[in-house]
């Protein structure tokens, strides 16, 4: 289905900007926000229906802000938390960690996911067919050396997710993992390394897509396996 008004986290580059666009394209007006203003906007310039709202989602004002555009568009039908943060590059193992970084990494990961969605439920729960897509990682389930901090970010935001489908049966929610992708957070995790032979972001977002249109269960999947049905 068509999902009318979205938010998309981490909406500058990569896969959150490649979301975007298809979204756009479908019809959707999208608010689209990312750290970097300059980046945002010009990577938002030239996508009919996308509005930029560059800010920290860490910030809870920012994240009011967002909430407070859409209710002034009409409501919200979608809300998608695709921005994350690494952690220190090259990735430290958990015995060298930072607890600062560890910090930094689940506070944009997951406390600012659920505050975003605390704030933004009355409006998803009065539309017709409201989503929430939270973005996974292969990190969240598998025992990486050296992505402990960021792996256990993402399971975390797994489990967000997992219980927010049992304590809001009419919003469907979804933790979706899209695979390796050439991002430059993929980069950072490898520094010095060709990770050309990683797929564009751009690949994963039809599974995305295919969520949104057939509505199946909440819970989590795997954009390989979505993949795979539809070819």
């Amino acid at each position: 289905m068509t999902h009318d008004i979205a938010i998309v986290t981490g909406a500058g580059r990569g896969f959150g900007l490649a979301l975007t666009a298809a979204l756009a394209a479908r019809g959707t007006t999208v608010l689209a926000t990312g750290r970097d203003a300059d980046r945002l906007r010009a990577a938002t310039a030239d996508l009919a229906g996308v509005l930029a709202v560059p800010g920290d989602v860490t910030d809870p004002d920012h994240r009011a802000e967002l909430v407070a555009a859409a209710e002034r568009l009409g409501g919200l039908d979608l809300l998608v938390h695709n921005a994350g943060e690494l952690g220190p590059s090259p990735l430290p193992p958990l015995a060298a960690l930072p607890l600062d970084a560890l910090r930094a990494v689940h506070e944009t990961t997951v406390v600012a996911a659920l505050g975003l969605t605390q704030l933004a439920l009355p409006l998803l729960r009065a539309a017709a067919a409201p989503a929430i897509v939270t973005l996974s990682s292969d990190a969240a389930v598998e025992a990486y050396a050296g992505w402990g901090g960021y792996g256990c970010a993402k399971a975390a935001l797994d489990h967000l997710a997992a219980v927010l489908a049992v304590e809001e049966p009419g919003v469907r929610v979804y933790a979706v993992d899209p695979g390796d992708m050439r991002t430059a957070m993929h980069q950072r995790a490898f520094p010095g390394e060709d990770i050309s032979d990683r797929p564009e972001p751009r690949t994963a977002v039809p599974a995305f897509l295919r969520l949104l249109d057939e509505r199946p269960p909440g819970g989590r999947y795997r954009a390989a396996d979505l993949r795979a049905v539809t070819s």
